[in-house]
């Protein structure tokens, strides 16, 4: 199924993976459609028989170098981009996981443009979705309970 005027939705996955210090979370630079050059968290696209947890996993590995366990969902919702003429461009499901990385150097891969370590504290210029900041934010809020 075509991801761009899809049929359906298509299920998605996206990682928190914060560091042991709860200062910095790993972000990509999108190298693809939709959202090519914007920040993002890791992630992408469940394939067929793959679990979510299987997917998080693998979108991981291969976009950052990192190996990751999944933790707990910290949020599953919609994101709809419309065209300009009100038509579905892309409609995913995405379920978005807190993730601890355990092994791996942090390397661009696959679908990423670039990677990196960002410090929280500065998310502003990473001009992420507003969303995206939530559920990070979040994501600590959750680490810090633990």
């Amino acid at each position: 199924m075509s991801r761009e005027y899809p049929k359906a939705p298509i299920a998605g996955v996206g990682a928190v993976i914060l560091a042991i210090d709860k200062r910095r979370v790993v972000l990509i630079r999108r190298g693809q459609e939709p959202l090519k050059g914007a920040w993002s968290l890791p992630g992408g696209a469940v394939e067929l028989g793959e679990t979510l947890q299987e997917a998080i996993v693998r979108e991981v590995l291969e976009e950052t170098g990192l190996m990751v366990k999944p933790i707990r969902i910290l949020k599953a919702f919609d994101r709809i981009h419309r065209d300009s003429e009100g038509q579905v461009r892309y409609h995913y499901v995405l379920v978005d996981f807190l993730c601890h990385a355990f092994e791996g150097t942090l390397l661009a891969g696959s679908d990423a443009a670039e990677v990196c370590w960002a410090d929280v504290e500065d998310l502003a210029r990473f001009a992420l979705a507003p969303l995206t900041a939530d559920i990070i934010r979040q994501g600590i809020e959750d680490m810090e309970r633990a």
